[in-house]
């Protein structure tokens, strides 16, 4: 028996593979309107080359980015509330600032830890004057504005390396990178620069640093894919795995940091650009922040 088949779902497939309508719908039918194994299917038949990305809540709020004056310190955090009015305020803005000066000067954070209403870390006891704890003070803006006012994910970056973070001039965008092997403006400087690269997302926004940070799920699910896609050419096995070798490389190039062309001199790669900088830099660690992304 056929699945039915909304057809919300075929335009969110749709959405995200940009595939024909007709394409969707039979790729869901297919699969029981299983949307993963679609788009799987999809790029098996070569109608899909790859997944877009997710579709974005719909929600406001302030991402703010903070580097010590040392640079050995960053952090990045995002609050939302409901809409754009609010965000605006010069009170919320503040409240902002204020939350992510209590993350920095929290020791025990280091990394990335997404947060939302009810998650422990807003037990924490609030640092920035006044009683109470950071969820109170986050309960108190929701009050206070009427919206639903929440944490989303914090950031901190804290050891031996150089931080430096970029924020997109409408806000919506921020990113931390680290950097070890090295101190000083000009590695600062550097880490600012693929900062912004890491924001543009181009070719597309990065996974990891490198390709042993990528999620081996991952990398098998491509692995599948191109094997499926090399194996219909009808060409001898050999050639077939020389195939699927040849665009799993294209795969690291476009989803690892180092692999990617530097978005300001596509003639070098990010691990160039990093070389350049001076013997035994790297990158640690980014985490990018896009406002309301799942």
């Amino acid at each position: 028996m056929t699945a039915t088949i909304s057809a919300k779902l075929v335009a969110d497939l749709r959405a995200r593979t940009g595939a024909g309508m007709m394409d969707c719908k039979k790729a869901l039918e297919e699969t029981g309107g299983d949307v993963d194994q679609a788009i799987d299917l999809l790029r098996k038949k070569g109608i899909a080359k790859a997944e877009k990305r997710a579709g974005r809540a719909a929600s406001e709020g302030q991402i703010i980015a903070q580097v010590s004056p040392d640079g050995k310190t960053g952090v990045l955090i995002e609050l939302n509330c409901e809409t754009d009015f609010v965000a605006r305020t010069e009170e919320f803005k503040a409240l902002a600032e204020s939350v992510a000066r209590h993350v920095a000067a929290d020791t025990k954070v280091n990394g990335l830890a997404l947060i939302g209403a009810e998650d422990t870390y807003l037990s924490s006891p609030w640092t920035q004057g006044g009683a109470g704890t950071l969820g109170e003070v986050i309960k108190a803006a929701s009050a206070k504005t009427g919206e639903n006012v929440v944490l989303r994910r914090i950031a901190r970056f804290a050891g031996n390396g150089v931080v430096g973070f970029y924020l997109h001039h409408n806000g919506k965008v921020a990113v931390l990178v680290e950097m070890s092997g090295g101190s000083g403006d000009n590695v600062a400087s550097l880490a600012k620069s693929i900062a912004e690269h890491v924001a543009a997302g181009v070719p597309t926004v990065a996974l990891a640093v490198d390709r042993s940070g990528v999620d081996e799920r991952l990398v098998e699910r491509e692995r599948a894919i191109y094997a499926e896609q090399a194996a219909s050419s009808g060409k001898p096995a050999n050639i077939v795995e020389k195939m699927v070798t040849g665009r799993l490389e294209k795969y690291f190039a476009e989803v690892t940091l180092l692999g990617q062309p530097w978005v300001r001199d596509d003639s070098k790669t990010i691990k160039q650009l990093v070389a350049e900088g001076g013997a035994g830099l790297g990158v640690t660690r980014f985490v990018r922040f896009q406002m309301g992304e799942e």
